[in-house]
């Protein structure tokens, strides 16, 4: 696994596999594919990969630590400008097909809605992230502020849960809800243990 995982074709296929989502939509769209009412599954299928990859982003640390396949970081900041990038366009899918890009009918919308103020809210916090995952940063910021910073992706992966909550409670529909909520409650309960259990040894070692 580690030599597939260090294959110079790797990080091109996990490009690829990325970009298959949006393909896919893009097609459906040009195609006339996308069912009776295409803007609304182009705006939930956007934001559906957002969520998605923010989950395989946050997934990337804990599955080296327990498989061993530590070269799974190589992948870790795709996965997030991805995130970011799925996250960029769910947003312009909203204002250019719901609101048609009025810009106050759009900031007046976010006031009034508390799931599409949630939704904004992470995007807005996933935009330093994005601009600071390039090396670069890293060597600008210092390696602690860095990892300080990055640390907001906690805090997106909850506001997105919350929004596709919100989201969904129109319908009463909560069942991808809950697999989402299971599987984020997994990957930041390991951490939230981790860190728990760092700090004891710490406190003993004193």
């Amino acid at each position: 696994m580690k030599a597939l995982l260090l294959h110079p074709a790797a990080k091109p296929l996990v490009f690829l596999a990325c970009l298959l989502p949006f393909a896919s939509l893009f097609y459906g769209a040009v195609a006339d594919t996308l069912g009776a009412n295409p803007a609304e599954a182009l705006i939930r299928s956007l934001g559906d990969w957002t969520l998605r990859l923010l989950c395989l982003t946050l997934a990337v640390t804990p599955l080296r630590t327990w498989t061993g396949w530590h070269a799974l970081a190589r992948f870790r900041r795709m996965l997030g400008l991805y995130a970011f990038f799925y996250g960029l366009l769910h947003l312009l899918a909203y204002a250019w097909f719901d609101m048609g890009f009025y810009l106050d009918d759009i900031a007046r919308d976010i006031a009034k809605r508390p799931f599409i103020l949630v939704g904004f809210a992470a995007l807005v916090l996933m935009s330093p992230l994005a601009a600071t995952s390039f090396n670069r940063a890293i060597k600008a910021f210092g390696a602690a502020r860095w990892q300080r910073l990055h640390r907001l992706v906690y805090a997106v992966a909850c506001l997105g849960l919350l929004h596709f909550f919100w989201m969904r409670s129109g319908k009463n529909d909560f069942a991808e809800v809950a697999v989402y909520a299971a599987v984020l409650g997994v990957l930041l309960g390991w951490r939230l243990m981790r860190r728990l259990r760092d700090r004891q040894q710490g406190l003993q070692r004193a």
